[in-house]
């Protein structure tokens, strides 16, 4: 119901695309563990981020961006394939493979004539193809290696990729950092040149889940080095864009794979592992420097490159495209938006929906704390939670919910009056309606999707309070995820009633 008022603006637009002498070029720039609130354009205290904030000014930035997990490399497939992490089977957990017979967009773009590299993070990988099995796994013509010599974030062949795309084709680039992923190296890397003086730990304003001591002052202005300096390869890449008169046809994607690797965000359901600032400029935005807050999900990422390039989009795809929003950016294009936490690290399971205002949680594995992924578990700024939650000092309510256990079945929140989902209105009377719609929206794209609870999933792999890795192989620990019992990976369902 909701697409058909856009349907004679939709066609225009997919026309002009098609029958354009030179298909669009895409970009995504995907950073590794950044916090939508970090960013200067999104009213971080301490963003220090110019080049992103400048490309607002030439595009749309979205308000209510969301993922489908908070988690590296489920993310990371989920935007490729345009799929909800359970439905791509085993890379619904961290390090495992997306099912052999699910396309990636850029294979799909690829088929179509398109060039596809990427450079930086991969961390994306497919099950091996049975006999007489197309199999996807060569999603991209060309991978450039992860680091180069003098950068370890990432982002020391992205212009490279441009400059080896080859002339008279399209081309599709996934540029991927690996800032801001611990350990820190953008400290030892800094080039005050390029990215100004490094953040001053005593200046820093921390997020309120964190704990006010030097050591966590010190960690977070490392994180934020790392933001700033990938904010700077993305100016880079704008410019070389603009350079070779490139930019005006090149659908530019700005977005993270998941929050800031410090207790209650990444891993976390809540906003500040969930939401992701979405900057997006090109040929598909008809009004420019514009704020739009049109519930949207990544995976709403696959169909609008396909649309835009003219071709069918992939029945595999559970996302809705952005093409109307990118014309009117007071469109509304879905009602709900779902995200999901499966085995990172630590045994757990979680799923979310919400509607732009409410976010509706459940948790399936209660009895557990939810203290983050164990680089951040490792790190001094949990570790002085840690202390303090040991000797009984006095912490605030978001900071002992990094250790709360047994947790809430069922968390409502108003994300609107309360943006770092402190409040939980689950039970409240005033909120029954809200809480009946967000739980009947959830139940039925859990049933429609082919999500599951198993009895048994995958347990811990590194000690919940030290971070060390336990002395366990993968295969003693690993288990089916959620939805193989019910072939998720073969449902093709985006689960909200039409």
């Amino acid at each position: 119901m909701l697409f058909r008022s856009f349907v004679a603006v939709l066609v225009g637009v997919l026309v002009s695309f098609a029958n354009a002498e030179d298909r669009p070029n895409f970009i995504v720039l995907i950073s590794d563990d950044i916090s939508y609130d970090d960013l200067g354009c999104y009213g971080s205290p301490n963003g220090r981020t110019p080049n992103i904030d400048a490309l607002v000014g030439e595009g749309i930035k979205f308000t209510n961006a969301f993922l489908t997990a908070s988690s590296c490399s489920p993310s990371r497939s989920s935007i490729l394939t345009g799929r909800y992490p359970h439905n791509n089977g085993d890379a619904a957990e961290l390090h495992r493979p997306i099912s052999a017979h699910i396309p990636a967009v850029s294979s799909l773009l690829r088929d179509s004539g398109y060039y596809a590299a990427l450079a930086g993070k991969n961390h994306m990988t497919w099950k091996k193809a049975r006999a007489g099995q197309k199999a996807p796994s060569d999603a991209f013509d060309k991978i450039y290696p992860a680091k180069s010599k003098g950068n370890s974030g990432g982002h020391g062949n992205w212009i490279n990729a441009i400059d080896e795309c080859p002339e008279g084709k399209p081309f599709f680039l996934w540029l991927a950092a690996l800032d801001a992923h611990r350990a820190w190296d953008g400290d030892k890397e800094w080039d005050e040149s390029k990215y100004g003086p490094k953040h001053d730990p005593k200046t820093v304003v921390l997020p309120p889940a964190l704990l006010d001591q030097p050591g966590t002052r010190s960690d977070f202005a490392s994180y934020l080095n790392e933001v700033t300096r990938f904010d700077w390869f993305v100016g880079e890449v704008v410019a070389h864009l603009k350079e070779k008169a490139l930019f005006e046809n090149t659908q530019i994607f700005v977005i993270a794979d998941n929050g800031r690797p410090f207790p209650r965000a990444k891993t976390r359901l809540h906003d500040d592992g969930m939401k992701t600032y979405f900057i997006t400029s090109g040929p598909a935005v008809k009004k420019s420097n514009v704020e739009s807050d049109s519930l949207i999900s990544v995976i709403d990422i696959a169909p609008t490159l396909c649309e835009m390039a003219g071709i069918e989009i992939s029945p595999t795809f559970q996302g809705r495209s952005l093409l109307p929003v990118l014309s009117d950016p007071e469109a509304k294009i879905r009602e709900f938006a779902f995200s999901e936490h499966n085995w990172h690290d630590y045994e757990a399971l979680g799923r979310s929906v919400r509607d732009g205002r409410f976010l509706y949680i459940i948790n399936e594995r209660p009895q557990f704390a939810l203290q983050g992924p164990a680089d951040s578990v490792k790190s001094q700024s949990f570790q002085d939670l840690l202390s303090a939650h040991q000797s009984s000092q006095e912490l605030t309510p978001i900071q002992q919910d990094v250790f709360l256990a047994p947790r809430p079945k069922v968390e409502l929140y108003d994300a609107e009056r309360d943006p770092h989902q402190i409040n939980n209105l689950a039970g409240n009377p005033e909120f029954e309606s809200v809480e009946r719609r967000l739980a009947a929206a959830l139940s039925y794209w859990r049933d429609k999707t082919a999500d599951s609870t198993p009895d048994e999933i995958s347990s811990d792999y590194f000690h919940n309070e030290t971070g060390n890795r336990l002395p366990i192989k993968p295969a003693d620990f690993q288990r089916p995820p959620p939805g193989a019992d019910k072939g998720a990976d073969k449902v093709n369902d985006e689960g909200i009633r039409s």
